[in-house]
């Protein structure tokens, strides 16, 4: 799904978003505070506020940053003619989610899913991509340069990438996208990243295990 430009835009955009993090692993800091253990989920050594962004939600209410508060939020870039990466990894989004189902809704992990291809995804049509999946998934989306400014505070890159009958046919071109997912904590910052492949069990569990370290007194 790559091409060789994106993949040196990526490497770029996760130096430059996550480098911190591998100066962490490799350097390590005392002074971090204690967290629980976890198996997908790599989290950052402080969690980053993210700029301010005003995304369009599938019911068509705008999604600010408040909107993420209080609960751990599950971000994946992607778009409804997604061949192959985006349905595989709602899929396992979704056996994720349902194992989230017993804990309470007031603080149950949560998936955004946000379309990078408002062209041909609106809001509502990536709501009905993404509840497909799973009912509790959020959806939304933007014009471009809303979602460059958002995949970027996240460490995420997306391009649009014309097919061969591109020139006949606006509509034949595919996006190549992050397929990292990002983990934003409830108060809505960037706290860390979670790499393919995905293992649903262990995301689940890690989310959950997140989400009662909140819990904790």
């Amino acid at each position: 799904m790559f091409n060789r430009t994106f993949g040196y835009i990526l490497v770029a955009a996760l130096a430059a978003g996550l480098g911190l993090l591998a100066a962490f692993h490799f350097l390590g800091r005392d002074d971090a505070p204690a967290a629980p253990p976890l198996q997908a989920v790599t989290l950052l050594p402080q969690p980053r506020d993210l700029p301010a962004f005003n995304l369009r939600q599938s019911d068509g209410t705008p999604l600010v940053p408040g909107e993420l508060a209080g609960h751990w939020t599950l971000v994946f870039l992607g778009f409804t003619f997604c061949p192959d990466v985006c349905p595989t990894t709602l899929a396992e989004l979704a056996q994720a989610q349902k194992q989230w189902e017993a804990l309470p809704e007031s603080t149950r992990p949560r998936v955004l899913f946000v379309s990078v291809d408002p062209d041909r995804d609106t809001p509502g049509k990536a709501g009905e991509y993404a509840h497909a999946f799973h009912p509790d998934t959020l959806a939304a989306t933007a014009d471009v340069p809303a979602l460059e400014k958002f995949a970027t505070s996240i460490g995420f890159v997306f391009m649009k990438v014309p097919g061969k009958g591109f020139d006949q046919n606006p509509q034949d071109y595919s996006v190549d996208h992050s397929a990292n997912i990002a983990v934003l904590d409830p108060q809505g910052r960037l706290a860390g990243l979670i790499r393919p492949p995905f293992k649903p069990a262990a995301i689940a569990d890690d989310l959950a295990r997140l989400t009662s370290a909140d819990r904790a007194p």
